[in-house]
């Protein structure tokens, strides 16, 4: 779960926003954050040890993009949540259209004895 810890931040989540539309030199990510070099570096290392980012050297600068294996952790975890989640809400459906049709019966029986009464006492 460590690719899970290292998007809960919310500065680390907006470099992958920002990686997901294409590669960017750490410079290219420092100008859109009001933050210091060094901490956009530290926020990009926990995403390289996390498996989400690689870099690469070229000339002076460092290429951060996204490795899309690095997210098969998160997919996976959604994947398995969105099953239980679904087999739940299922559930409830089921519970929900069972109870209308209940309430349908006795609202139906209620009606059927209003008109009975309201026969009764005008005869």
């Amino acid at each position: 779960m460590q690719s899970l810890l290292a998007i809960a931040d919310p500065t680390r989540r907006r470099i992958v926003e920002l990686l997901a539309e294409g590669e960017r030199s750490s410079g290219e990510l420092v100008e859109e954050f009001d933050m210091s070099a060094p901490a956009i570096s530290q926020h990009l290392n926990v995403l390289r040890e996390a498996g989400l980012v690689v870099t690469r050297a070229e000339g002076q600068s460092r290429i951060q993009s996204l490795n899309p294996h690095g997210f098969d952790e998160v997919e996976a975890w959604l994947e398995k949540t969105r099953t239980i989640w679904s087999s739940r809400l299922d559930a409830l459906e089921r519970e929900l259209r069972a109870e209308d049709a209940a309430s349908a019966v006795t609202a139906k029986k209620a009606k059927t004895q209003v008109k009975t009464k309201t026969k009764k006492a005008s005869s």
